[in-house]
């Protein structure tokens, strides 16, 4: 009897100790299983923030790039929280709005008023630009001392049309103040649809007083070249700018010079503010196919020579270049580059100064950065950047002239190529 009872509690305590046993495995399994969920939320968590923070710190893979150690880029985000947290305006403020804001000004740091970042919206109005298309008055402006100054009416536009100059300051635009404003705020507010009205607070050199020009806005559509048959075959070829059309159309009248035996050309490019680097250099090649037409020069001290290709059409032709203080960019680059190489006579007044390279990224959203990455060279070694192009000969346009339609400056050149 003893035996059995014994036999039964060894059984029991066999029983027991298996479940015992089951139930701590259970409790294993269910701590594991616990383990490993906090263990991939964990490694989630670590995921993103090696990814965020590869983002910021681990950017560059050389030394040269590498961000300065002493950047602490949680500042941007407490700026960030501060703004969206106590902003008068902070329910009218977006995070988009806040966002471009930042990378705006990212570029604005440069404290270069050729560089700049462009939302998708702007990118659009620049690539209309570009393509000889846009609604507004037709002139090209700039930062010059810090002033927001007009470079370039555009000829028969609104701009012209209502009496707006190269050089003009402008003060306000519709009574607001222009001082601190951006180049791209200062076009956002002069554009406008056809048929509206937009008011300038100019001043001019020669004017007494600050003068309010009143321009209505219309639709640009500006043929970028023009050509005028002169007396004596004298052909007039006037540039507007080098956009995505010139190229072909100077090549053109260029070759209508050559066949039909002009005496002598006169290229105009007085309000041309520029545009494609790689068109100038082909118009250059109308008169000096096979050589040098510029030098860029970066940054680090290298240079790049750039070799000018095309039909020599007018290497025989006289030529006289006519330019003025509206005369930027792609335009000082033909001016000079003539002008070193001897192809040319430059008649008119001493160009703008813009002899800066821009490479325009376009990112993925549909913005774009435009970016100085060098500054051009004539042959002979002008620096366009800081003296501008000074004419062979100087020929003011006054702005008596101007009123009268007296154009002294063509008039000089009709002269010399009629000698």
């Amino acid at each position: 009897m003893m035996n059995k009872k014994n036999n039964r509690k060894k059984i029991l305590k066999k029983i027991l100790s298996y479940f015992l046993f089951v139930f701590l495995l259970f409790l294993v399994f269910l701590s594991g299983a616990s383990l490993a969920v906090k263990n991939n939320v964990v490694k989630k968590v670590a995921e993103k923030n090696v990814v965020f923070l590869g983002q910021l710190s681990g950017k560059y893979s050389n030394v040269d790039n590498q961000i300065a150690q002493n950047i602490d880029f949680s500042l941007y985000w407490d700026v960030w929280d501060s703004v969206k947290e106590y902003h008068v305006d902070k329910g009218q403020v977006t995070d988009k709005q806040l966002f471009y804001g930042s990378l705006k000004g990212l570029v604005n740091s440069l404290d270069d008023p050729y560089s700049e970042f462009m939302n998708p919206e702007l990118t659009k109005e620049f690539e209309e630009d570009m393509s000889g298309s846009f609604e507004g008055i037709g002139a090209e402006i700039g930062i010059r001392d810090g002033i927001l100054t007009v470079i370039a009416p555009l000829e028969g536009t609104p701009a012209q049309k209502a009496g707006l100059m190269s050089g003009d300051k402008i003060l306000e635009i519709n009574g607001e103040s222009t001082e601190d404003m951006s180049i791209d705020q200062a076009v956002n507010k002069i554009r406008g649809p056809k048929g509206t009205e937009v008011t300038l607070n100019v001043f001019r050199i020669g004017l007494e007083d600050f003068k309010d020009i009143k321009i209505i806005r219309d639709t640009i559509i500006v043929k970028s070249v023009s050509l005028e048959i002169l007396e004596n075959n004298i052909y007039l070829i006037k540039i507007n700018a080098f956009n995505s059309d010139t190229e072909y159309l100077f090549l053109n009248f260029a070759k209508q010079a050559f066949e039909g035996k002009a005496k002598g050309v006169v290229i105009d490019l007085r309000n041309n503010p520029g545009g494609y680097l790689e068109t100038s250099i082909s118009v250059l090649g109308e008169w000096i196919n096979g050589e040098v037409a510029l030098i860029e020069k970066f940054t680090d001290g290298n240079e790049m020579e750039y070799i000018a290709e095309g039909n020599n059409y007018l290497k025989e032709i006289p030529s006289v270049v006519l330019i003025n203080y509206g005369s930027a960019s792609a335009s000082e680059i033909v001016a000079g580059s003539l002008q070193d190489h001897s192809k040319a006579k430059i008649i008119g007044e001493k160009s703008y100064g813009k002899g800066s390279v821009q490479m325009v990224k376009n990112i993925k959203d549909g913005s774009s950065i435009k970016i100085t990455i060098a500054k051009w060279i004539t042959p002979k070694g002008q620096d366009i950047n800081k003296e501008g192009i000074t004419p062979d000969e100087i020929v003011e346009l006054s702005l008596e002239d101007f009123e009268k339609n007296i154009d002294n400056q063509l008039n000089r050149a009709l002269e010399i190529l009629n000698q």
